[in-house]
């Protein structure tokens, strides 16, 4: 089954919010994202409203239909004036998948994962209430963290994203050979814990074909990288290099 690629538009909330207004407009970004081949989309509304919002989220639910909207998010994070909190963005969106992730308010970006041992009685009611809603629930995990994939399936997860950041950084160093072995010992993990796999942080243009070999890899969601090489190669030229990036992946064995 060929990796899916989800673009991350956080970016281009952040632009348009840093001036205000409606540009760069988050719906044509979309559309030129699905036109050129991407098949979800993703956003993390946070309580600060810094870039993707609350009526973001639901104005792609309610316009993008032919593809995967992934809305990530701190299930424990509180509502506010003009954050309704995660769990009822989702009620609202129904995005086909909720990603749950342990950011705090101060973080620029998520750099690890649940510790589930922790963790996992506050999330219980809300992954349910989750899959009630009808959302595919995954849980951000660190690669290592493979104790914690059970206890993820048996919240009522179905899919847990790898924290792909310490690969990055290690590819970076000329060490992605042994990165990605670890990464692919924690995809037999989970699927081992019958939990499908997606991933996300860090992954570029350099390192995604790599990564991409790992068996299993369900979805990549990527933001950061690629609105920045859209910068320089434009929007739709450059979905459609993740994209030849990925399936070069997919298409070269894992070595293991």
């Amino acid at each position: 089954m060929p990796t899916l690629l989800s673009v991350n538009l956080n970016k281009i909330c952040l632009l348009r919010n840093s001036r205000g207004g409606d540009e760069p407009s988050l719906e044509r970004a979309a559309r030129i994202c699905v036109a050129a081949g991407a098949q979800g989309l993703t956003l993390h509304p946070r309580p600060d409203r810094r870039h993707a919002t609350p009526d973001d989220c639901q104005r792609l639910a309610e316009r993008f239909g032919e593809v995967e909207l992934n809305l990530e998010g701190n299930p424990f994070a509180p509502a506010e004036c003009g954050y309704p909190g995660f769990i009822e963005i989702c009620r609202r969106a129904r995005p086909a998948q909720a990603t749950l992730v342990p950011d705090s308010r101060q973080q620029l970006t998520s750099d690890g994962g649940f510790q589930l041992k922790r963790d996992a009685d506050s999330l219980r009611p809300l992954v349910a209430e989750l899959n009630e809603i009808g959302c595919r629930v995954s849980l951000f995990l660190d690669a290592e963290a493979h104790a914690d994939f059970p206890i993820a399936r048996e919240l009522g997860a179905a899919r847990i994203e790898l924290y792909t950041g310490p690969f990055a950084e290690e590819f970076d160093l000329g060490e992605g050979k042994a990165a990605l072995a670890r990464y692919q010992v924690a995809a037999k993990a989970a699927a081992a814990a019958q939990l499908g796999i997606n991933a996300g942080h860090d992954l570029n243009l350099d390192n995604l074909a790599q990564f991409a070999r790992i068996e299993g890899l369900l979805e990549v969601s990527i933001g950061h990288a690629l609105i920045g090489d859209a910068l320089y190669l434009g929007l739709e030229e450059t979905v459609k290099r993740y994209l030849a990036e990925i399936k070069r992946g997919n298409e070269c064995s894992a070595l293991f």
